[in-house]
């Protein structure tokens, strides 16, 4: 029997058959187009997750580092004047400064090392200075390079105040230092023979250093490793802090500094602060008072690295 469109029933039957196949075979495209569409945007999610993940430490102590805009004055020294060590006949570490680092943190005495990141900066850190000086405080300065050579006058200033001077690397720039450990002794190397230029000690050598956005995170955690046995192999040690305000930090207020402070400080015995003194941390300088006030009435003492280290 043959049907309206010319077919006999058999044939039609084997044509809707072919047709529903050709639909499934679409729709079994369609779904797996769609199921890799799906992958491929829960892939970049989760990868945006982990870089995150990654810089959220990094991010601690990394922002607006750059943002210092003063424009270098006459103190400003030019870089291709200063020869990197040859740190043949510097000072060695002595066994002991490696075990009060090593012991930082177990003391039944309260005390506090303030430091600051990332400076100096010509409008930031003469108001920390003057604060700490009417406190009768020292403190701690994880200095950059490339701000050693712009502002050696604040760096002398520091050192010959008594604060400890301190080494953060020269750049700052993660992919930069972070390249290899030999280029993260390489920084170290050039900001400590700044150092020693600005302030006019040959042998000066600060035995410490502090990684940019600290010595834990993942993305480059293979290099921080490395980089921490090649530094102790040069008699350099590094500390991080168990103590913060979180100043570099989003949009840090009053409020936030001191309850981050609060919080983080707890009931520990020997707490290392960081806090930094970049161009942009005019809140960290009006802060300071209150922070230092706050671990007075907790009854810290205050020291620097000059007292376990040198």
């Amino acid at each position: 029997m043959v049907n309206y469109y010319g077919y006999d029933e058999v044939s039609l039957t084997v044509i809707k058959r072919l047709n529903k196949k050709k639909v499934f075979g679409l729709l079994l495209i369609i779904l797996f187009i769609l199921l890799m569409i799906l992958l491929y945007v829960f892939n970049v999610h989760r990868k945006m997750l982990k870089v995150k993940e990654e810089n959220q430490y990094a991010n601690i102590d990394n922002s607006n580092t750059n943002n210092d805009e003063q424009t270098p004055n006459q103190e400003t020294i030019a870089e291709e004047e200063v020869n990197i060590a040859n740190t043949v006949n510097l000072p060695k570490l002595t066994q002991i400064g490696r075990e009060n680092m090593n012991n930082i943190y177990t003391t039944n005495e309260k005390i506090a090392y303030i430091t600051f990141d990332d400076g100096p900066s010509q409008n930031i850190t003469p108001q920390i200075l003057n604060i700490l000086d009417q406190y009768k405080i020292k403190a701690t300065f994880f200095l950059l390079g490339r701000n050693v050579a712009r502002y050696p006058n604040l760096v002398k200033q520091e050192y010959e105040t008594g604060h400890y001077i301190a080494n953060h690397g020269y750049s700052h720039e993660y992919d930069t230092i972070y390249a290899s450990a030999q280029t993260v002794l390489d920084e170290y190397r050039k900001t400590e023979q700044l150092i020693r230029t600005v302030i006019g000690q040959e042998k000066y050598c600060s035995h410490l250093f502090r990684f940019p956005g600290g010595s834990g995170g993942k993305k480059y955690r293979d290099v921080k490793t490395e980089a921490k046995q090649l530094l102790s192999d040069n008699d350099i040690l590094y500390i991080d802090w168990n103590s913060l305000t979180n100043d570099s930090v989003g949009k840090p207020t009053q409020e936030s500094i001191m309850n981050n402070l609060i919080s983080t400080v707890g009931t520990k015995n020997s707490v290392v602060i960081l806090m930094h003194d970049a161009a942009t941390k005019q809140l960290t300088a009006d802060m300071l008072p209150q922070v230092l006030n706050y671990l007075i009435q907790q009854g810290y003492t205050f020291k620097t690295f000059y007292d376990i280290i040198m």
